[in-house]
């Protein structure tokens, strides 16, 4: 069946002519009080004693909810202020025409990205990725460490702050220059790591519609067999510029992913409303960003991280709505609290890794120091979440199994995180020259997976 789009020129339309609304009254009276309606409507209750629930009843009230309040709402545009709405048929007809799979990148190196099924036995396909900044002068070294290690699938880079020794700005030349340095220093990081075609989702230090398309060269640039993200504006809202590259990256040919991170303690309140939501944007996702596969993270508002008890159950219970009731290929983002060369960072991946994995995601890993602090990122913390994402598969966990396993790594670090420990930058615990982790993080590494295979975990190796 076709991949996206979805009728994309008619639906990009209704940016222009749908329903006008402010965006206080799209937020405060069509968007809140249809989510209280639809968590008591469906009985959606969050249980803090299981971050990983095992009701199929849950999913699937959390789904019900998540189609029933994307309906109702819809998306709106803040520049036009116009709302895009959708019927339950064409939704439907969307959700059926899902191929649910993908060939991803090119040659040797071409990767199957599909969806999961709750407990799925087959292993994540796992993005790795340090989702920060870094100097310039550590982008190459950065993206050699990530693209050796042999769990990667798929690869995005960190953010240029500066191209040149020039500061970037969003829509100037510097952001045009910074960002052809990106894409051109990831492909040559890539060939140098003997993976030509690896999957690539680029570039983050093109933040505008201009610097995206500036880089749509299958020569030097982002190719036809790689990613780009489109995200959204709190809550389920949208502008001109994404919508400029939704339309862009579907004519360029590319594969687009819908970026996405409904906030808990925000307008959806708190775990229910957020599980609710976050199924809302996978629709969104589909729908108006044409997304060949959605990257949801959750994040709790005061920590900014999504390892938490309540941010897991979010990940979980969402997840697990997605996997049963549709085949979009839902791919899950660990933002975590501690910084790098930590054992609490490896513990919060892993966390991360198994509730993620068990509910029916793909896994992108990872976002240490809560996402906050330049060059605080390395392949260990992705390591990690990759190698307990196959654990998972590879013991065929169930989740009640999973969610007891959960429970002792939460005890090994869920008293610490709001004053996580911030760990080192990556030259502090990388040899730059090698692109290799110092010895202190390599025994640091194998001891925290000692210990989780003694809590119960079976590495395939």
């Amino acid at each position: 069946m076709p991949a996206p789009p979805y009728k994309m020129w008619e639906i990009l339309e209704r940016a222009r002519t749908g329903p006008f609304c402010e965006d206080e009254a799209f937020t405060m009276e069509r968007f809140m009080p249809k989510m209280q309606e639809v968590i008591s409507k469906y009985g959606i209750k969050y249980d803090p004693a299981t971050p990983i629930p095992s009701e199929n009843k849950l999913a699937d009230a959390v789904w019900q909810a998540g189609l029933e309040f994307f309906l109702a709402v819809g998306v709106l545009s803040v520049d036009t202020h116009r709302i895009l709405t959708f019927d339950e048929g064409e939704l439907r007809e969307a959700l059926y025409l899902i191929p649910g799979e993908y060939l991803v990148g090119l040659g040797k190196d071409a990767r199957v990205l599909k969806r999961r099924q709750v407990e799925d036995a087959e292993p994540p396909f796992v993005i790795f990725s340090p989702d920060i900044s870094c100097d310039e002068e550590l982008f190459l070294p950065m993206c050699v460490a990530y693209l050796r290690e042999p769990l990667a699938d798929g690869f995005c880079a960190p953010i240029l702050e500066e191209s040149m020794g020039l500061k970037i700005k969003a829509k100037s030349p510097t952001e045009l220059a910074g960002s052809m340095e990106h894409v051109m220093s990831l492909r040559e990081a890539a060939k140098l790591v003997g993976r030509p075609g690896v999957f690539l989702v680029a570039a983050g230090t093109a933040e505008s519609d201009v610097g995206q398309i500036s880089i749509s060269n299958s020569q030097w640039g982002v190719r036809t067999s790689d990613s780009r993200l489109v995200g959204g504006l709190t809550e389920l809202k949208i502008d001109n510029a994404l919508l400029n590259k939704v339309a862009h990256y579907q004519q360029f040919g590319c594969f687009t992913g819908s970026l996405t991170g409904p906030i808990y303690g925000g307008y959806a309140g708190r775990a229910e409303g957020t599980a609710v939501l976050q199924v809302a944007y996978h629709l969104m996702g589909l729908m108006v960003h044409q997304a060949h596969y959605q990257m949801n993270f959750p994040f709790h508002i005061h920590h900014t991280s999504g390892t938490t008890r309540e941010l897991l159950w979010v990940s979980s219970a969402s997840h697990q709505a997605v996997a049963r009731n549709s085949k979009i290929i839902s791919v899950s983002n660990g933002f975590l609290n501690a910084g790098p060369a930590t054992e609490m960072v490896l513990y919060e991946a892993a966390a991360h890794a198994l509730a993620s994995t068990v509910s029916g995601a793909n896994l992108w890993e990872a976002a240490p120091a809560r996402n906050k602090h330049k060059n605080r990122a390395t392949p260990m913390e992705a390591r990690m979440a990759a190698e307990v994402g196959h654990a998972c598969s590879h013991m065929n966990l169930s989740r009640e199994e999973a969610n007891a396993l959960l429970l002792k790594i939460l005890a090994r670090y869920e008293d610490r995180i709001a004053d996580a420990p911030l760990g080192s930058e990556f030259q502090e615990c990388y040899e730059v020259r090698t692109s290799l982790p110092s010895q202190e993080y390599r025994e640091l590494y194998q001891r925290v997976r000692e210990e989780l295979a003694d809590l119960g975990l079976e590495f395939p190796y």
